[in-house]
């Protein structure tokens, strides 16, 4: 496998960027926020004493968080965990009191249903990046994610490159990065894609550039002209997100 791993250091402020919402915040009890959040006509994360507006998603957004949750739901069908997408909360204990969160894709094996709003016990969850959310997703999310007891990995995807970040708390929560060309295992569910799979009807420049040269070299292939040998088309060839060459 050619991901590339690396170690996540560094001491966080765990009340810095929230710049993915929409509003500055407003502040309300933990309580009146579980209140009034059922009925609420945008959904709102609840961090620090505050109440955000989620801010909407993009078409690669949704297509990459709608994939991972359809080979997600697909693959645990007669299993007793399930997926959800991004309308269960999750609740990340905090000194005083909770925070709540959405993640776009969520798996969870608890059916005992005390909430049927949160997420009690989660196994996997995958957050879709952008310039708006990676801040938050990298740091007091991701924190407050590896603390809860459940959790198995954690999984940040790119929506403008093709790479996909993986923590995993078997591997003391080291960040592995996967590249077009690289398989992808969730450990916690027993199931591999290709990254090519989970970026399936993506529009980016990586993707583009991939496809262009897999669909070159698949018809020079059926022609039976004679090429030079590409190398595999991994995660060598590919750096900060551009294809070389």
């Amino acid at each position: 496998m050619n991901a590339v791993t690396k170690t996540v250091t560094g001491d966080i402020n765990m009340k810095q960027h929230y710049h993915h919402h929409d509003s500055q915040g407003i502040p309300m009890s933990e309580d009146a926020y579980l209140a009034t959040e059922p009925n609420a006509d945008v959904r709102r994360e609840y961090i620090d004493g505050k109440a955000y507006a989620m801010a909407g998603a993009t078409y690669n957004h949704h297509l990459l968080a709608g994939n991972l949750f359809g080979e997600f739901r697909q693959h645990l069908k007669g299993n007793p965990c399930t997926a959800f997408k991004s309308d269960m909360k999750v609740s990340l204990k905090m000194s005083i009191g909770n925070n709540y969160v959405y993640p776009d894709v969520v798996v969870d094996c608890d059916k005992t249903g005390e909430n049927v709003y949160v997420v009690t016990n989660p196994l996997l969850i995958v957050e879709v990046l952008s310039g708006t959310t990676r801040k938050l997703d990298q740091t007091t999310k991701r924190l407050g994610y590896i603390n809860l007891p459940s959790l198995l990995e954690y999984v940040m995807v790119e929506q403008d490159i093709a790479l996909i970040t993986i923590m995993r708390k078997s591997s003391g929560w080291q960040a592995v990065n996967y590249y077009l060309g690289d398989p992808v295992t969730f450990e916690a569910i027993g199931l591999t894609l290709s990254v090519e799979e989970i970026y399936d009807h993506v529009a980016n420049q990586d993707m583009n550039d991939y496809l262009a040269r897999k669909q070159r070299l698949e018809e020079d292939r059926a022609t039976g002209a004679t090429v030079m040998l590409m190398e595999p088309l991994t995660s060598a060839d590919f750096v900060d997100g551009i294809i070389k060459g």
